[in-house]
């Protein structure tokens, strides 16, 4: 799951300019999504909106695996049985999160919808579920029984009752499209933001970049420090509120696609890169990886930064990210 964890806050400036900066909250994809558009004026500000919201929407009719009608639930439908023809952009989404869960040994894997469900986070788990039960719940998990078919532009999942989800890349995903459509219309600058998966371009219109504040996940309305954010994407995963706590571990209800084992250890995890794709998958893979192997993991990737806050809370940086502390009174 993704969310706004460490509150995305923006410094939205337009004064001695002639341009307008415009914010729509809608609900898209069954999460918040802010749009920010700067434009000559609120008239236009509102067009790119439009066409953001819709190029969202169409996106949601593509990926989503509640919509019996999408692809996605017909590649579902079909585990076991026959490839699905599906169109170039959705083979495209599924090629390239094959090859992050390649990069990441698995810790990212969009056939984790297959799971059974034995963890709870709602209160009502009073133990924890049977050894047994946990490992049976990752038998149909595993990215390499996705088969892609180049010549044929099909998809098939080898086992029966396999499915494939893109709640955990989705919603980036649509992010970098809207980006991707506004700035081919001509829009200078903005924020799609949705639910905390976040790409920005240009600058607002007293030049400055966009601001992004990381603040304390267990106090939201504490700053740990602001950082500057031009034509990248911010991306955050994690919910200190969903766990459950056995033997003096604290689980979370982000699960390790290869084990069915919740990750432990981390509150959250922010990533800086491209494309909020990337990111949206990245962040999700250092939970499950835990501290010191995902901050090993990404300090080796070019053009790819992280804040760690860790179980302590604890905040733990890649190399190339200086925090500003910033005195809470």
């Amino acid at each position: 799951m993704k969310n706004s964890l460490f509150i995305i806050a923006f410094i939205i400036t337009s004064l001695a300019t002639a341009q307008e900066v415009v914010v729509k909250t809608v609900k898209l994809m069954g999460s918040r999504f802010d749009l920010t558009v700067v434009a000559k004026d609120s008239t236009q500000c509102y067009e790119y909106i439009d066409l953001a919201i819709n190029e969202i929407s169409r996106i949601e009719k593509l990926i989503s695996s509640w919509d019996k009608n999408s692809q996605t639930s017909e590649i579902n439908r079909n585990a076991g049985i026959k490839p699905v023809v599906v169109d170039d952009e959705l083979f495209r989404l599924i090629e390239r999160a094959i090859k992050i869960s390649k990069l990441t040994n698995g810790a990212f894997d969009i056939s984790y919808a297959s799971m059974d469900k034995v963890w709870f986070f709602d209160g009502s788990m009073t133990e924890m579920p049977a050894e047994e039960d946990i490992k049976k719940s990752v038998e149909k998990v595993g990215y390499q029984n996705i088969i892609l078919d180049e010549s044929t532009h099909s998809v098939f999942l080898k086992l029966e009752g396999m499915k494939i989800g893109f709640g955990a890349i989705g919603k980036g995903y649509a992010a970098d499209k809207a980006k991707a459509l506004l700035q081919s219309k001509g829009a200078t600058a903005g924020i799609i933001n949705a639910s905390g998966d976040l790409n920005t371009w240009g600058k607002q219109p007293n030049g400055k970049d966009w601001m992004v504040a990381i603040t304390n996940p267990l106090n939201k309305e504490k700053v740990f420090s602001w950082m500057p954010v031009y034509n990248s994407a911010v991306v955050t995963s994690g919910n200190y509120e969903k766990y459950v706590r056995f033997n003096n571990t604290l689980y979370t209800h982000i699960i390790d696609p290869r084990t069915g084992y919740p990750a432990t250890g981390i509150l959250s995890v922010t990533i800086f890169t491209k494309t909020a794709e990337l990111a949206d998958a990245l962040a999700t893979s250092i939970f499950v990886m835990g501290v010191d192997t995902g901050l090993d993991f990404i300090n080796q990737l070019k053009g790819v930064e992280c804040i760690i806050v860790d179980k302590d809370n604890n905040i733990i940086t890649s190399k190339h990210i200086e925090l500003n502390p910033i005195k809470n009174d």
